[in-house]
C-alpha cells in the first residue's frame, strides 16, 4: 500500500495525459510479474509485417476486455487495444477474442499481454518476417533427397547416409511388356520421399511439381536470387529449380522410353518400418503403368521445357528432353486413355503384393485438361487447347493430387495477355470464377472465430488440411494478380498466419519454425535419426477429424482434433504435396510484401 501512494502522489503532479500514461506503464508492470507465457494467445509465432494487418486471437472465455503489445521485459507498452466481442468458433467449441493491432508499425520485438491470461509467444514486426518459413520450406525438399547423402554442411545435425540408391529396381509383374518382363531391372535413382514414408510416387510428384514450378513462374525474379544452403547454390541456376530438377530428372526414368507410359510409383511391396533410410534393403519395385501418372508427367515435362529453356548452358538438352517426353507420355495416354492404376486388382492378382500408398486415381478428365493446358502454352499447338476445352470443368475447385485441373487454370491466366484470341472467352470465364472465389472467401472472414480464410466451415478440415490452407492463400494471390486489389494479398497472409500459429491448435505446423512447433511428425526420419528436434520446414497434414489412423487424439473437433505424435499420420504426417503449396504461398507473401503496401480493407 505505501508503494501505491507514493506512486500516485508522484503522478498525480504531472499533466492529465501524462498521469494516464503513466498509470498505464504502471499497471502493466505490476500485472507483468504475475502473467506467463500461454499459448492461449493465438499469433503467427514469427511475427507481422510493418504495414500489414496484425491479429492475435485469445482463446477461452475471459473478462478482460483490454491487450496491450508490450516489449519483451513485459514494462514497455507500445500499443493498447480493446478486445472484440466473444466469438464462438463453427468448428468446435471454442470461444475466442480478437486483438488487433494493425495500426502498430513500429518495429521490432514484442508479446501480446493480456491481464487475467498471459503473455503471447514472442513474435517480431519487421520486414521480411516470414523470410525463415518461406526459406525452411523449400529447404525441405532438399531433406526428402533419395539416392544422395545429406552432409553435415548444408543438413546440419540431420546429416544423413544416401538411403536407396534405386539403381536396381525390379518391373513389377503389373508393368510387365514384351521389352521389359517382370523382373528386368531398372535404374530410377533421386527424387524425393514423397511423405513420411520411403516410397516415391509419380502422381503426388505431379501436383508438387506444377505447383512450384508455378511459383517460380509467378515470382522469377524473387526466385533467381534465393538461397537456400543446398549443393547446388552456387551455380547459376536458382535454388528452387535446382530442387525441382532434382526430383524431374527422377520422373523422367519413371517414363517406359519403349512406349512413353509411365509408371505409377517406385515403392516397396510394404512400407518400411521406423528406421533411417539407410538401414532399409527390402527390394523396389516399378508398378502398373496409369494414365493418372502419364499425363502429370506430361504436364509437368510440358511446364518444365518452357521455364528451362532459358538455362540451355548450363542445363544442356534438358528443356528439349522434357518436351520430347511430354509429347511421348501424351500419345501414350491418347492410346490407353483408360488404364486406371487400381491397386486392389493388382494386389488379388500379383506378386508381391503392393501395400504401400495406391495414389489410385479414376477420374482423368483433371489430368487431360492440366496436361493440355501446360503443352499447348508450350507448344502453340491449337490441338492441346482444343482437347483442353473438352476436358475442363464449368467450376473451379481447390487443386489435390486427385483433382489437378486447377493448375490448367493458373496457367491460363498467367500466360492471358500472350494467348490467341480463341483463347479469351475462356480466360475470362477463368478469371471471373477465380476472382468470385476468393471474394466469397474474404466476406466470410469476420464470421470466423480466428479471422482466417481458413476454417469458414467443418468440411476445411480433413486429411491434409493444411495443404488447403494454403491452396486458398494462392487462390487469393492469383486474384490480386488479376485485380491487383490488395484486399486479396492481406486475406491470403490470414491462412500464413494459420498455418505458423493463429489457429484453434496454437501449433505452428511447419517444424522448426515457431515458438511451439510441432515436435513429433509421422515422419520416418525425424523419428529414428536420434536428433532430438524433427527436420524442419516440413509442413504437417493438420487437423482432421476422422482420425483414420486410431491413435490417441485429446480433442475430437473438426479444428481441433490434432496430435503432435508420430502415430498420428491422419492429422501429423508430412507429404510434398502439402509442402508444395506452402512454398508458394510463403514466398509470395514474402516476395509481394514490398510491392504491396498492405491494406485491412
Amino acid at each position: 500500500m505505501q508503494t501505491y501512494k507514493k506512486v500516485f502522489v508522484r503522478i498525480s503532479s504531472f499533466p492529465p495525459s501524462w498521469c494516464k500514461l503513466l498509470a498505464i506503464i504502471l499497471f502493466i508492470t505490476n500485472i507483468a510479474k504475475a502473467q506467463n507465457v500461454t499459448d492461449r494467445i493465438k499469433v503467427n509465432q514469427l511475427g507481422y509485417y510493418s504495414n500489414a494487418p496484425k491479429i492475435a486471437v485469445v482463446t477461452g472465455s475471459t473478462d478482460a476486455q483490454t491487450f496491450y503489445i508490450t516489449s519483451t521485459n513485459l514494462r514497455d507498452t507500445l500499443f493498447t487495444g480493446r478486445l472484440s466481442e466473444e466469438k464462438q468458433s463453427a468448428n468446435s467449441s471454442t470461444k475466442t477474442k480478437i486483438a488487433d493491432f494493425s495500426s502498430l508499425q513500429k518495429k521490432g520485438i514484442f508479446v501480446v499481454l493480456i491481464p487475467g491470461v498471459g503473455h503471447s509467444y514472442v513474435f517480431d514486426i519487421a520486414n521480411n518476417v516470414n523470410q525463415i518459413a518461406a526459406v525452411a520450406g523449400l529447404k525441405g525438399y532438399y531433406y526428402q533427397r533419395v539416392s544422395m547423402p545429406l552432409e553435415e554442411k548444408y543438413a546440419g545435425k540431420w546429416h544423413r547416409s544416401a538411403g536407396h540408391p534405386d539403381t536396381a529396381v525390379y518391373i513389377h509383374p503389373s508393368a510387365a511388356s514384351t521389352q521389359r518382363p517382370a523382373g528386368t531391372k531398372i535404374s530410377t535413382p533421386g527424387g524425393w520421399y514423397d511423405a513420411g514414408d520411403y516410397n516415391k510416387y509419380v502422381v503426388n510428384s505431379g501436383i508438387t511439381m506444377g505447383t512450384m514450378f508455378s511459383a517460380y513462374e509467378d515470382f522469377s525474379k524473387y526466385f533467381d536470387t534465393l538461397k537456400t544452403n543446398i549443393p547446388e547454390s552456387n551455380d547459376a541456376v536458382p535454388d528452387i529449380l535446382n530442387e525441382l530438377i532434382y526430383n524431374l530428372r527422377w520422373m523422367l526414368t519413371m517414363q517406359d522410353p519403349n512406349d512413353g507410359g509411365v509408371y505409377n510409383k517406385c515403392t516397396n511391396a510394404a512400407f518400411d518400418g521406423m528406421v533411417m533410410p539407410g538401414i532399409t534393403t527390402a527390394p523396389r519395385y516399378v508398378v502398373q503403368k496409369g494414365v493418372a501418372a502419364t499425363l502429370d508427367l506430361a504436364a509437368v515435362a510440358a511446364q518444365a521445357s518452357r521455364i528451362l529453356g532459358k538455362y540451355q548452358k548450363q542445363l544442356p538438352g534438358l528443356a528439349d528432353s522434357c518436351l520430347t517426353a511430354s509429347i511421348k507420355a501424351w500419345q501414350w495416354a491418347e492410346k490407353n486413355a483408360a488404364m486406371e492404376y487400381d491397386q486392389d486388382a493388382i494386389t488379388k492378382k500379383y506378386e508381391p503384393k503392393i501395400t504401400t500408398g495406391a495414389y489410385g486415381d479414376k477420374t482423368f478428365s483433371d489430368e487431360w485438361a492440366w496436361a493440355a493446358a501446360e503443352l499447348f502454352v508450350t507448344t502453340k499447338n491449337k490441338t492441346y487447347y482444343d482437347f483442353f476445352t473438352k476436358q475442363k470443368k464449368d467450376n473451379l475447385s481447390l487443386p489435390s493430387w486427385g483433382n489437378v485441373e486447377m493448375l490448367a487454370d493458373y496457367t491460363l491466366l498467367r500466360f492471358k495477355d500472350k494467348l490467341p484470341a480463341f483463347a479469351q472467352k475462356d480466360v475470362q470465364s477463368i478469371k471471373q470464377q477465380l476472382t468470385q472465389m476468393a471474394d466469397k472467401y474474404i466476406s466470410n472472414v469476420p464470421a470466423n472465430a480466428f479471422q482466417t480464410v481458413m476454417g469458414q466451415t467443418p468440411k476445411d478440415f480433413h486429411w491434409g488440411s493444411n495443404s488447403d490452407a494454403a491452396n486458398q492463400g494462392i487462390v487469393l494471390i492469383n486474384a490480386y494478380f488479376l485485380t491487383k486489389h490488395k484486399k486479396y494479398i492481406d486475406n491470403a497472409l490470414t491462412n500464413l498466419d494459420y498455418l505458423l500459429g493463429r489457429n484453434a491448435t496454437g501449433y505452428s505446423f511447419l517444424s522448426g519454425v515457431g515458438s511451439k512447433s510441432i515436435m513429433h511428425p509421422h515422419h520416418r526420419q525425424s523419428v529414428a535419426d536420434g536428433v532430438t528436434d524433427p527436420v524442419p520446414g516440413l509442413l504437417s497434414g493438420g487437423p482432421n477429424p476422422a482420425k483414420q489412423d486410431k491413435c490417441q487424439y485429446e480433442f475430437s473437433e473438426p479444428e481441433t482434433t490434432f496430435a503432435d505424435l508420430d502415430c498420428s499420420y491422419a492429422s501429423n504426417e508430412i507429404a510434398i504435396n502439402w509442402n508444395a503449396p506452402f512454398v508458394y504461398l510463403a514466398n509470395a507473401i514474402e516476395a509481394l510484401q514490398q510491392e504491396v503496401k498492405y491494406s485491412s480493407k
